[in-house]
């Protein structure tokens, strides 16, 4: 079991400040590094039975489960921190920042196409590719592997808010060289909104966990302005590279290792830990493995017909 940390007493560092609607944020030092302190948004006005969401588990679980992969995310740890004395449960966020690199996101970057017609936080697909090919930040064939990794690890975990704000670019003004920021901003994967009857009803009814897999979460990307169904999506191999991406990252993935980790993280109860582990493994048996199975048999028979296509 992981290391529970109390980051009431750490020290509070001025000046830095985090956008974002998913709860509020502070800056804070804990054993030297810079860390942003996430917490918990209230489930007040939300379809939950909650009284705070379970978005810093999700920040945290999806985070690491990208790094397990082998995408590179922020580094994150859960702690707590006692808010008018009452103790609330947090992710600690390494600030990827803190070295003096900017940060810019692909909104910001999609600005800059002036040729687009559509703003920076359009998220149709096609604007996103075009956007991908016509930037000068990062090399286009790099940035475009890297958004179609990242598409199929948020298929994995539910994502429905990966938007043109919460993923980018670090600028180093002293080189002048820029790189892919790492994967942040997972709160919104993994049915943040579950309360325990959510979670026992997926554990239990196999129409409830079906309709959590092929029904929703939906993409935050578009696809002629309709949001993406993650699994109807991949079953339609239109895009050679999403497919070959789909082949990269389950050739990675170790449900055994992600078994694991979801075991040893504190603050879980034993219903969160099965209803993880319950929800990842079904999404990754039901929609990464068929979507692995038909990009590998259209790539050994590039001309044989898509079933429903």
């Amino acid at each position: 079991m992981a290391e529970k940390i109390d980051f009431t007493n750490c020290r509070v560092v001025p000046g830095r400040a985090y956008n974002g609607a998913n709860g509020k944020k502070i800056a804070v030092e804990y054993d030297g590094i810079l860390y942003m302190l996430k917490f918990p948004p209230s489930g007040k006005n939300k379809p939950t039975g909650l009284s705070y969401t379970n978005s810093c588990f999700s920040e945290h679980i999806a985070s690491s489960i990208f790094n397990l992969i082998g995408v590179r995310a922020h580094e994150t740890m859960l702690g707590t921190f006692k808010v008018g004395g009452k103790e609330k449960i947090v992710c600690a966020c390494k600030d990827f920042t803190a070295d003096g690199k900017r940060f810019f996101d692909f909104c910001s970057i999609k600005n800059t196409i002036l040729e687009s017609d559509s703003n920076g936080t359009g998220t149709e697909l096609e604007d996103i590719l075009d956007t991908i090919g016509k930037q000068q930040y990062i090399s286009p064939e790099v940035l475009e592997r890297h958004f179609w990794d990242v598409f199929v690890v948020d298929a994995l975990l539910g994502n429905f808010d990966r938007h043109n704000g919460n993923w980018g670019f670090l600028f180093d003004e002293k080189t002048g060289e820029s790189s892919i920021a790492p994967i942040y901003d997972c709160g919104s994967c993994l049915l943040p909104q579950a309360d325990e009857k959510i979670m026992n009803e997926v554990l239990s009814n196999e129409d409830a966990l079906h309709s959590r897999i092929y029904l929703y979460p939906t993409s935050a990307i578009k696809q002629n302005d309709r949001k993406i169904n993650y699994r109807d999506f991949l079953m339609s191999a239109e895009y050679k590279s999403c497919s070959e991406a789909v082949k990269r990252i389950v050739h990675r993935i170790d449900m055994e290792v992600i078994s694991e980790f979801i075991d040893s993280t504190p603050y879980l109860s034993d219903l969160q830990r099965a209803f993880y582990k319950h929800y990842i493994k079904a999404r990754y048996n039901l929609i990464l493995v068929p979507a692995f199975d038909l990009a590998d048999s259209l790539e050994q028979e590039p001309n044989k017909p898509i079933m429903g296509m």
